[in-house]
């Protein structure tokens, strides 16, 4: 049985991706869980997927549950919406919102078919990540080989700016920096 794989771009910055890898006759809802499980995402906000072109333009959607919105096209769902079923060219686009408070928006792209499936996977599967997952509720970092929680905090108060050579804004100083320009000088922008 021949296996798509999609890369599951974040919106934000398109460096950060999941590759899954599915069967064409699994569903929109397994594809679904497959997304939120490679970001490492909890599930218990609202979801929808779009069918899309290659400007990115939404189409025809497939909801998580019936919600009772108005549409121009009655949505599909999700768990009864076979992802073979939708992919009409061979770089099919899809467009994945997940929370539609915080608005993750994630691109999908069908990126190869192969011909047979790897008995060693079990479908779908997440086949390659590549960057950092953005956290759903707060920053990520990096202590040891551990991805942490953490919340980042600033102290920007007075006392701390000015210790560290940060004066008032428009303030002028006749000492001179160490690159020999007097305080208040104007630099050239090299870049």
């Amino acid at each position: 049985m021949p296996v798509l794989k999609f890369r599951v771009y974040w919106e934000e910055d398109e460096s950060v991706y999941r590759d899954i890898a599915l069967k064409p006759a699994q569903n929109f809802l397994q594809f679904h869980q497959a997304i939120l499980l490679a970001y490492e995402f909890d599930s218990k906000h609202k979801a929808t997927f779009f069918r899309s072109n290659d400007n990115w333009q939404r189409g025809r959607e497939i909801i998580l549950e019936q919600d009772g919105q108005p549409r121009v096209a009655e949505p599909l769902l999700m768990a009864e919406t076979p992802i073979g079923s939708m992919v009409k060219a061979p770089n099919q686009k899809f467009i994945y919102l997940y929370d539609f408070a915080k608005n993750w928006t994630f691109l999908v792209e069908l990126i190869g078919v192969a011909k047979d499936e790897n008995i060693k996977l079990t479908y779908p599967a997440c086949v390659r990540k590549e960057g950092l997952a953005p956290s759903q509720y707060g920053t990520k970092g990096l202590i040891g080989d551990k991805l942490v929680e953490m919340e980042e905090k600033y102290d920007l108060n007075k006392e701390g700016m000015s210790e560290d050579g940060f004066g008032e804004e428009g303030e002028e100083s006749s000492e001179k920096d160490d690159d020999g320009l007097e305080g208040g000088a104007e630099e050239e922008n090299l870049f």
